[in-house]
């Protein structure tokens, strides 16, 4: 049995990831109580028809029982579910500007709370899926439709393969990913930024290319991460880790942290199960 949990604060695109699964043939269930998954679970596990299928369920604060997710989540019989935990996020200022433009009342809003005490409140009752689960996604720059391509990239047409690695270029002006697991610094390297005909383009066009390659510094931080990472992640691999996203930064997030990014993924791909690479400040 397969088994996705689908967590995160209101706004983060649950409903979005929830289609998604569906589109890809999952049975889908929103707003589950979660003191009714092991019922859930029980019940499919002696229906020999139902073994083989996927489930995603979403579970929210608007769900009964959160405290009880962690006591469900250590309880899993590995052996017969295969079961992942998937929890969206984004910046709260990102979720406020989403829910004042859309117009939409937040579940935990009230007569005596506001819609930023509701989101900041939402964060602290679901402390206890956030923490057990086997990725994150940042929403905060995704449009729907990216988002739709990562569930089905990295969730829905996942094979047990190896682990599935994100490199993620962004810009430090404009915060560090919510879904980072380890982040890279590389503003100490020279800055294309600086030079006028290199301004206006990324870390992906030739000029820049040439410009940084041209710098022993950059090379000797390439050099230096994917030793780090050449080490590093097959211990996390080893050790049932499915997801991992490695942050590289920036200044702005358009120059050295893209053509990093890009370097690792050209260094990296094929090496683990899925290699994928995003930049969060030139994809917008």
């Amino acid at each position: 049995m397969k088994l996705i949990i689908i967590s995160g604060r209101s706004g983060s695109g649950k409903s979005t990831a929830l289609r998604a699964l569906e589109d890809a043939r999952y049975n889908c269930i929103d707003n589950f109580p979660v003191e009714l998954l092991p019922s859930l679970v029980k019940n499919i596990l002696t229906e020999p028809g139902h073994r083989e299928e996927s489930y995603a369920v979403c579970i929210d604060a608007r769900s009964h029982g959160l405290t009880s997710f962690p006591n469900f989540h250590a309880g899993i019989d590995v052996a017969r579910v295969d079961c992942e935990v998937i929890y969206l996020d984004a910046l709260t200022g990102t979720l406020v500007k989403r829910f004042s433009e859309t117009r939409r009342r937040h579940p935990l809003t009230n007569e005596s709370t506001d819609l930023l005490q509701a989101i900041e409140s939402e964060k602290r009752l679901l402390a206890g899926i956030s923490s057990l689960a086997d990725l994150t996604i940042d929403t905060t720059l995704m449009r729907s439709g990216e988002l739709v391509e990562t569930v089905r990239n990295q969730i829905a047409h996942q094979h047990r393969t190896g682990i599935s690695l994100v490199f993620r270029s962004f810009g430090y002006k404009f915060g560090v990913p919510v879904d980072a697991d380890m982040v890279f610094d590389i503003r100490c390297l020279p800055n294309p930024h600086w030079v006028d005909e290199l301004r206006p383009l990324t870390g992906k066009d030739a000029p820049v290319i040439d410009y940084l390659q041209a710098q022993p510094a950059v090379n000797e931080m390439f050099d230096d991460i994917v030793r780090f990472l050449e080490r590093w992640i097959p211990r996390f691999e080893a050790d049932n880790r499915a997801y991992m996203t490695v942050a590289v930064g920036c200044t702005g997030g358009r120059h050295r942290s893209v053509y990093m990014s890009e370097r690792l993924w050209n260094h990296f791909h094929g090496r683990f199960g899925n290699v994928l690479v995003r930049h969060r400040e030139t994809e917008v």
